[in-house]
């Protein structure tokens, strides 16, 4: 039986953004591409972090910290705060966030407005505030 997946969302990991992480489709709005990020930093899939990363804002020497830092912390949850465009018909998209996570015994979180933008069709992670 399939997990429930990370992101929250309900549905059974290899459904939702397991099915993206994958490769087997892709992020059809910005807030699915935030989730499948999320849940890359779960299972720490840097390769896809990088991959969804915007190559302008991208930096390929973290990826290493980045792995190693998200298999040391237990993913508590995320919660969508807030979204603005990023639907299929969008080119950029906002999606607020808030993760939680389990660090040296104490609950940390991200709290993130984050930027997207599509690229030839590909929603990718721009930067964040």
């Amino acid at each position: 039986m399939d997990k429930k997946c990370p992101c929250g969302s309900g549905c059974n990991f290899s459904d939702c953004c397991g099915a993206i992480i994958e490769g087997a489709r892709a992020a059809n709005t910005a807030e699915q591409l935030m989730r499948s990020r999320y849940t890359a930093f779960t299972i720490a899939d840097a390769d896809y972090l990088m991959k969804s990363h915007h190559p302008a804002t991208r930096n390929i020497k973290e990826k290493n910290e980045i792995k190693r830092w998200a298999r040391s912390v237990k993913w508590i949850g995320l919660k969508v705060l807030y979204t603005s465009a990023g639907t299929e018909n969008d080119n950029t998209g906002i999606v607020r966030f808030r993760a939680l996570f389990l660090e040296n015994g104490k609950v940390e979180e991200i709290y993130e407005e984050s930027r997207f933008e599509k690229i030839d069709g590909e929603w990718l992670y721009l930067d964040g505030k």
